[in-house]
């Protein structure tokens, strides 16, 4: 079709557009089943604020690695004060915007108090770095004998999206003992986005964890792991439905996913489902479908096929 015989717009049609764009939505009936009621003057949570306070915690927890702290003995404790500062600065900034987003009665207390409540928060997190790292290392270490890929612990620490995702788990965990609401759940979806795995801050993990590969693994809120548990790349903690209440809608924070007990191995692509109890020292095979309880020292596998052949029905 030629240009000329399309009907063209005219100024004041695109002008008429984009107001009546402007005023849908500008309408309060189209948002406000999704937005919060923010009080004026009260912080909001950064996503570029939180990003930043994540990698500071890795390079407190792991010196030299995320940034550039020199690791001379006569340097380490000056580094070590400076990223502190700054960290319980921006920390309970953040902390205090997570209170306050969250609040149910606004009216009960002032910015002042939720501010000094916050900056006790963050003190205590602070003062539970050195057992974060002591666990991380654990992390590190179980990565590092359990991948014969790899010589040095350093390249773990480096490379291995495992670290990244369990370290930023480590800190909202702590967060979501301290009982700060929202920030957790911020920091482990970004590392979700950084890594592809998906782990729910308030999922009990213990020692000597680790992820190998990882793409793809799902670790939902009230899974309890125990001690030296490894999983590989799609492993999916799951649950397997949701109980409803009387107007049909799922029932909130009741335990609904698996509980993994010590020394177990979970291979690629398996899914566990419910609140299942996989035993001690059992192995739970790839691409297996589990929502029943194991027993310990369990083998659970898929039943192997029957080798065939392209010759296979082919008469000869």
């Amino acid at each position: 079709m030629n240009l000329m015989n399309k009907i063209m717009p005219t100024e004041q049609s695109i002008i008429q557009k984009i107001n009546r764009a402007v005023d849908e939505l500008a309408d309060p009936k189209t948002y406000d089943p999704v937005c919060h009621d923010h009080r004026h003057g009260e912080p909001l949570p950064s996503a570029q604020q939180l990003d930043t306070i994540v990698r500071m915690v890795r390079e407190i927890l792991f010196p030299g690695y995320f940034g550039n702290t020199s690791l001379r003995p006569d340097a380490i404790r000056h580094y070590m004060g400076v990223y502190i500062d700054e960290l319980f600065e921006m920390l309970s900034e953040q902390v205090l915007a997570g209170l306050c987003f969250t609040c149910k009665d606004p009216a009960s207390s002032d910015v002042q108090e939720r501010s000094l409540h916050a900056k006790g928060i963050t003190a205590d997190f602070i003062a539970s770095l050195s057992e974060i790292r002591r666990v991380l290392v654990t992390d590190v270490e179980a990565a590092f004998l359990g991948d014969p890929a790899t010589f040095d612990r350093s390249e773990v620490i480096f490379c291995y999206p495992a670290i990244r995702a369990i370290s930023s788990y480590r800190m909202a965990h702590r967060l979501v003992e301290l009982g700060v609401p929202l920030i957790p759940r911020m920091i482990c979806e970004m590392a979700h986005s950084e890594t592809g795995i998906d782990i729910h801050p308030k999922a009990q993990i213990g020692e000597f964890f680790t992820i190998d590969h990882g793409t793809g693994v799902v670790i939902g809120s009230t899974s309890i792991i125990g001690n030296n548990v490894k999983l590989y790349q799609g492993v999916t903690l799951g649950a397997k439905s949701f109980p409803l209440d009387e107007h049909g809608n799922p029932i909130k924070g009741i335990p609904r996913h698996p509980i993994v007990e010590d020394n177990v191995i979970i291979y690629a692509q398996a899914t566990i489902l419910g609140r299942v109890r996989i035993g001690k020292n059992s192995v739970i095979g790839g691409n297996v479908w589990v929502t029943g309880n194991v027993p310990p020292n369990s083998r659970i596998l898929q039943t192997k096929a029957r080798e065939t052949s392209f010759l296979d029905g082919a008469g000869i």
